[in-house]
């Protein structure tokens, strides 16, 4: 077995005594381990070094994202829920096709272990990977923002027990694109007021409900004050600003007087 911690500490240099398949082979499956320790460890950072170096060639990537998609069908939570990281990588790096939208599209509202940790597999954080990829595509030329605001309305109305709070940056990163139609940027809220607005809320909350307030109040905070990509980029002001505000107002107003 490939020794990534000394491949990490050599400042990801690429071993010249092994295949870049079986590299690449090695790292995929890395991904995927069991371990948390192998799986989020030193091959993560060596994967997203050689994808954002270039040391892995198109044809190779290509590849490999394409298997990250057909692992969104894995039977193993911690497969599924890493595939977005490394697809995200990819779409950062400039690759793209299209059936791995397809393929998110199928799995995001679908995946029903939303842990964010378990004792033995590590962190998991399916809403949180998935809200990140859900970025990368919905920033993406090739893939209609209001696609992905629609996959993140279907993620907030599926059912669920477990709660997050991480899906909010994801859509207002989406909500920066400035060929985004006012209509595209409201339409996505219309769905989740029906879902939500028809019964009387219970006490307790129910998760999945607790979860769109959550994400729908982070929101409206962002779009009021914009969104950073990363934590040393300045904000980004989200298009349609204001009709985004109004919008997340009246659902909230909706769904809390119900």
């Amino acid at each position: 077995m490939i020794d990534w911690k000394s491949i990490e500490a050599a400042d990801c240099a690429v071993p010249a005594d092994r295949p870049m398949d079986d590299l690449v082979s090695e790292l995929s499956r890395a991904l995927a381990d069991p371990d948390p320790l192998v799986r989020d460890g030193a091959p993560h950072t060596v994967l997203a070094t050689w994808i954002a170096r270039g040391a892995i060639d198109a044809p190779r990537r290509l590849e490999l994202g394409d298997e990250m998609a057909a692992r969104f069908a894995d039977d193993r939570t911690e497969a599924r829920t890493f595939a977005p990281l490394v697809l995200g990588m990819l779409v950062e790096a400039g690759d793209f096709a299209a059936g791995w939208v397809d393929a998110f599209e199928r799995w995001y509202p679908a995946e029903r272990d939303l842990r964010g940790h378990d004792e033995t597999l590590g962190w998991l954080h399916a809403v949180a990977h998935g809200a990140d990829l859900l970025a990368g595509f919905g920033l993406h030329p090739e893939v209609a923002p209001g696609r992905m605001l629609r996959l993140a309305a279907a993620r907030l109305t599926a059912p669920t027990d477990h709660v997050y709070d991480q899906l909010a940056r994801g859509i207002a990163r989406v909500l920066t694109r400035t060929d985004l139609s006012e209509r595209d940027a409201v339409g996505w809220l219309g769905p989740i007021a029906e879902h939500f607005g028809a019964d009387r809320i219970s006490t307790p909350v129910p998760a999945h409900l607790s979860n769109c307030l959550r994400t729908l109040r982070l929101l409206y905070i962002l779009a009021d004050r914009g969104v950073r990509p990363t934590s040393e980029l300045p904000a980004h002001p989200l298009h349609h600003r204001e009709a985004v505000k109004s919008a997340l107002a009246t659902v909230l107003d909706r769904i809390v007087r119900r």
